[in-house]
């Protein structure tokens, strides 16, 4: 671990390749994680000076990036592409009204209450979206799992098992809809060839302007901070 000093310190994860052959500086547009990878010969004295030299164009980045949301009373975050407030209410169910999200209990379980909400809500959508278009192809969806991923929105494996970010469900609609058909697709191709491209194309005509939202704006929904544990489901 290198440090920068300054206000804020920017502290730098060191990677070793055996594959690298230059210093190389990648910044998470998830977590806001530096990573330097260097050769596995160079020294970390020349690691921390090329860090150094960098420093400006590390700090423009990682001022670039959505800001992390704490999910609290008070805060807001996006429910099918619409911004909610979390308001405290009496009563048992986390429910939305209107343009907030009414959450009972104790203050320091909002976030756990609000993720579990939109798991149940995720899981609901996912599946309906996944049978919809696995029938319109003549096949059977094997199974729904949720996992909290950051590298992927969704997969499917070869015996028709579908796993999806439940994150989706704060995106717009269509958004998680298109996921769905891209994944039911690969029951048909497990690639990306033309011919898969021309499934999801039949599956969700003009599929184009949804992948494209998720690579504009789908990084900020993994900035959206809950106390989470994996979800699950058959």
């Amino acid at each position: 671990m290198l440090l920068i000093p300054g206000s804020p310190a920017v502290s730098i994860t060191i990677k070793r390749s055996a594959r690298a052959r230059r210093f190389s500086l990648r910044i998470s547009q998830t977590t806001g994680q530096v990573s330097l990878t260097l050769p596995l010969r160079a020294r970390e004295a020349e690691a921390l000076a090329f860090a150094r030299a960098q420093e400006g164009w590390i700090r423009a980045a990682l001022a670039r990036l959505p800001q992390v949301v704490a999910v609290g009373l008070g805060a807001q975050i996006p429910f099918e592409g619409r911004l909610l407030t979390l308001t405290a209410a009496a009563g048992r169910s986390v429910r939305q009204e209107g343009d907030l999200l009414l959450v009972p209990g104790a203050p320091d379980r909002v976030a756990a209450r609000v993720a579990a909400y939109l798991k149940v809500r995720a899981r609901d959508r996912l599946v309906a979206a996944s049978d919809h278009y696995a029938t319109q192809i003549g096949r059977r969806v094997a199974q729904v799992s949720l996992r909290d991923t950051r590298s992927r929105w969704g997969s499917c494996t070869s015996q028709g098992a579908l796993m999806y970010s439940w994150r989706l469900i704060m995106a717009p609609p269509r958004v998680l809809d298109y996921v769905a058909a891209h994944e039911v697709a690969h029951m048909l191709e497990m690639n990306h060839s033309p011919r898969f491209w021309a499934v999801v194309e039949r599956l969700f005509p003009q599929w184009q302007v949804e992948r494209a939202w998720l690579k504009r704006e789908g990084h900020a929904l993994q900035t959206i901070r809950f106390e989470t544990e994996a979800f699950e489901g058959d």
